[in-house]
């Protein structure tokens, strides 16, 4: 296993997943918007949102690739089909936990039982980020299985 290349191979996956998930956004696909949701959780300015939200999604893209390349590791080998798996295992857990966690941690988030009273700028996702849209499952499991597939080649290349 390629544990320098982990680094550079896990900032093109995951530049990659947020591309994706832009252009999914700009097309009207989805209104999940990662980098201002993530943003928003250390600045209330939506344009620097945007800006924060980035960075914090590569960095949290960069572990996420370490876990990856431990997988292969474990796995004796990387193939774009198990990168393809655990992408789509990814996007699972991803949609089904930690999106609608962020209700819980989430300041300018509001939940699902929050009343008129509450200051909350952000609707809370739902289950499977369904308040961003009907297809913002297919295209988060989309974008986290190109993710799998680019780690899964890039890995198995160096």
């Amino acid at each position: 296993m390629d544990w320098a290349g982990w680094a550079l191979f896990g900032l093109l996956a995951t530049t990659l997943l947020t591309a994706l998930m832009i252009a999914a956004q700009l097309g009207g696909l989805s209104r999940l918007d990662l980098s201002l949701i993530l943003g928003t959780t250390v600045t209330p300015d939506p344009d620097r949102a945007r800006a924060a939200g980035f960075l914090i999604h590569l960095c949290i893209g960069q572990l996420f690739a370490l876990g990856y390349a431990a997988s292969f590791a474990l796995l004796g080998r990387a193939t774009w089909w198990i990168g393809g798996l655990l992408g789509l295992l990814h996007g699972a857990i991803a949609l089904s936990a930690l999106i609608p966690l962020l209700v819980g941690v989430h300041p300018r988030m509001a939940s699902n039982r929050a009343g008129p009273g509450s200051t909350a700028v952000l609707e809370p996702p739902g289950l499977l980020g369904l308040n961003y849209g009907v297809q913002t499952p297919l295209v988060a499991m989309g974008a986290h299985l190109a993710y799998g597939i680019a780690l899964g080649l890039l890995l198995n290349a160096h």
